[in-house]
């Protein structure tokens, strides 16, 4: 049996020289020289050195993040090395000398990139870094070690600087809003209210009567109102009444809510905003209103005489639209009585003028004169035809029956053109009934036009003497007995909440730029 000669071992690694034996046996001439073969750069690795799958391997153990390898990796390509992956990568910038997690680090190789086309002027010559000896077992646990406690350091730095942020920039602010609203801020006692609109039941036709009673009827005058009590006007007329800006210029008010003795109106009205809050409920009809003061007893004083400013509003609204019918109805009357006047002028000028006090009794009166002579006029034609039925008529009797037949005949005549035509500048009769007839129609249509005027009036003067609108309080403001404002546990939360926010997107937007420098 024979026994295989025990050899050390070695591994072969590109790069590194290979180790050469104490006694070197003499090497024979080959014909070539000193020159080297090409396969002679291939290294062989001693017993102390690591593989690459032993370096890679250890390089997974220190528990980098993927945002550091991925930083390794663009490192690389900005040196021009080709890596098989991110923890080769590491490895390859790591032998050249390059920590690829330090940013200033990247950063001078950016500027060494591009000072490389700057003129090339004398520099320091910086001595390349060897690399280091091959370490045994202990010293790459100890490397280890150190590098697991400078990650823990690290972590621990974070987390330190991350509490000192939120405390600098969420805790204390939150601390100093809740120390205000818990020891500062003054009690605050609101008075709540609501009222409604009503619109008085009127014989109202057309769409008005379909929305009558709802709150879609009133809804225009419950906006009008609330914009009213939420306006300047209605803040300069409570400051006159009851002291608003005296009110809240007193000296226990703590500064933040307090007014300046000498605040303007705007400042005024800042604050008037922020303690009168006034909502519409379209869906009820109703407003509700909420009064803030320092006392119960003035935020109930403020509350009652916004909801008398509002009643007066609300009177005004409908005022105007009650002087106008008034004004309508007086104004119809008026001239419905003057063309009364006229018409009657008119009709006793007639009369007058033509001398007739009723043309029918006076057309009858000739009618029956007419009639009269005709009779008379018949009797004498049939004696005229009784004389000339005589042999020898009486020539006498004969003409005097002529003659009179001849009179009654003109006086008919003259009779009906008194009916007809008149005579001369003298109207006829039919003229003057047909005139006074007109004159007498007119003035029963405006007589007629006149009573109805005087019923519209009537009733004008009824509706303008009834409320069409009217303001009904649903729920009096009463004064409280516990302040209202400030909720201090609410606020301080909102205050967290609030600051917390704001840190958490200064931070984000800080991350996102710091990752883009660094790209």
């Amino acid at each position: 049996m024979t026994t295989p000669p025990k050899a050390a071992k070695f591994r072969i690694r590109a790069g590194v020289a290979a180790p050469k034996p104490a006694n070197p046996a003499p090497v024979a001439e080959d014909g070539f020289g000193d020159e080297p073969f090409p396969t002679a750069e291939t290294d062989v690795l001693g017993p102390a050195a690591r593989t690459v799958e032993e370096e890679i391997e250890a390089i997974r153990a220190e528990g980098l993040t993927g945002r550091q390898l991925r930083t390794a990796r663009r490192v690389a390509m900005k040196h021009g090395i080709e890596a098989a992956s991110d923890l080769d990568a590491v490895r390859l910038l790591r032998r050249k000398g390059v920590d690829p997690f330090q940013p200033a680090a990247v950063l001078q190789l950016i500027e060494r990139r591009s000072e490389a086309t700057r003129p090339q002027l004398p520099q320091t010559v910086v001595s390349p870094k060897l690399p280091a000896p091959p370490l045994d077992e202990a010293g790459r646990a100890r490397e280890i070690i150190a590098i697991q406690r400078e990650i823990i350091g690290r972590r621990r730095r974070n987390f330190l600087m991350l509490l000192a942020r939120l405390a600098i920039f969420v805790f204390l602010p939150t601390i100093l809003a809740g120390w205000y609203y818990f020891r500062v801020a003054t009690p605050l006692f609101a008075t709540k209210s609501e009222f409604v609109i009503q619109q008085a039941d009127a014989q109202v036709g057309g769409l008005g009567s379909m929305f009558r009673g709802t709150q879609f009827a009133t809804s225009q005058d419950s906006i009008a109102v609330q914009g009213y009590l939420q306006s300047r006007d209605a803040m300069l007329r409570l400051d006159r009444d009851l002291g608003f800006k005296a009110h809240f210029a007193q000296a226990f008010i703590d500064p933040v809510q307090r007014l300046d003795p000498d605040a303007s109106n705007e400042d005024a009205y800042r604050l008037y905003q922020r303690n009168v809050k006034i909502g519409y409920d379209p869906t009820e009809g109703l407003i509700r209103m909420e009064v803030i003061a320092a006392d119960p007893h003035v935020s109930q004083k403020f509350a009652e005489a916004l909801i008398g400013y509002a009643e007066e509003r609300v009177d005004q609204l409908s005022q105007r639209l009650r002087e106008d019918q008034m004004q309508g109805a007086r104004d119809s009357f008026a001239d419905a009585e003057a063309k009364v006047t006229a018409a009657q002028a008119k009709v006793l000028d007639l009369q007058q003028k033509l001398g007739v006090l009723d043309p029918l009794s006076e057309s009858n009166t000739v009618m029956g004169q007419v009639a009269t002579f005709e009779v008379e006029l018949q009797k004498k034609r049939l004696e005229l035809q009784q004389l000339l039925d005589n042999a020898n008529p009486n020539q006498a009797r004969v003409d005097g029956a002529k003659g009179d037949i001849a009179r009654l005949e003109d006086l008919i005549r003259n009779l009906r053109s008194q009916l007809t035509q008149g005579s001369g500048e003298t109207a006829s009769l039919a003229q003057i009934s047909g005139q006074l007839r007109i004159a007498e129609a007119e003035l029963e249509n405006r007589q007629l036009m006149l009573s109805q005027a005087l019923q519209q009036l009537e009733t004008a003067r009824i509706e303008a003497n009834r409320q069409v609108r009217y303001l009904e309080t649903s729920a009096s403001p009463v004064a409280p007995d516990e302040p209202t404002y400030p909720r201090a546990f609410e606020n301080t939360l909102l205050a967290f909440l609030i600051f917390g926010g704001i840190y958490l997107m200064l931070s984000l937007t800080a991350s996102v730029l710091r990752e883009q420098a660094t790209a």
